[in-house]
């Protein structure tokens, strides 16, 4: 009889299996656009490490169809101007390489200020990275707000 293959939980997943966080781990990677027929592009939640000029690094929550509105997280978090890190400085910043990148990890390690976008309130659950590349979980927002202590606010750019 062939052995089930189990697959390994992430990091993240274990922290949130140990808080009794209710999520499910899913094996899809949002970047290269490959998706189960059952998940809606918009489910999914990008985790962005942009800097404040007064705050330092603070972190931004926005489906992956939408763009993060700059000056309104700013404005948000205390800064007068945020900007993305670059790409070579995230894993360094974050602990993640990018599409990696998610709240509960960079909880774990830092204590940034984390965003989620208030579009994720409208839905019953939202899918953010599970920490590796092609792993996600599948979320209660508010359960993940409480869980990082993020804040919900309207950080996404308004439709043209």
């Amino acid at each position: 009889m062939a052995k089930k293959t189990k697959i390994k939980k992430t990091l993240v997943e274990q922290i949130l299996t140990k808080a009794k966080v209710p999520h499910k781990g899913l094996q899809i990677n949002a970047l290269e656009g490959q998706l189960p027929e059952e998940i809606e592009r918009s489910q999914i939640y990008k985790t962005l490490a942009l800097t404040g000029d007064k705050t330092g690094t603070v972190i931004g929550i926005v489906p992956i169809t939408e763009h993060l509105a700059e000056k309104k997280l700013a404005k948000i978090s205390g800064n007068k101007k945020v900007s993305m890190i670059p790409q070579k400085e995230l894993e360094k910043t974050t602990g993640y390489i990018h599409g990696a990148n998610n709240p509960v990890g960079i909880r774990q390690k830092h204590h940034f200020p984390i965003y989620i976008d208030n579009s994720a309130l409208t839905r019953e659950t939202i899918i953010v990275s599970a920490g590796e590349l092609g792993h996600s979980i599948e979320i209660n927002a508010k359960e993940l707000a409480n869980f990082v202590e993020a804040t919900f606010a309207d950080i996404k750019e308004d439709s043209k």
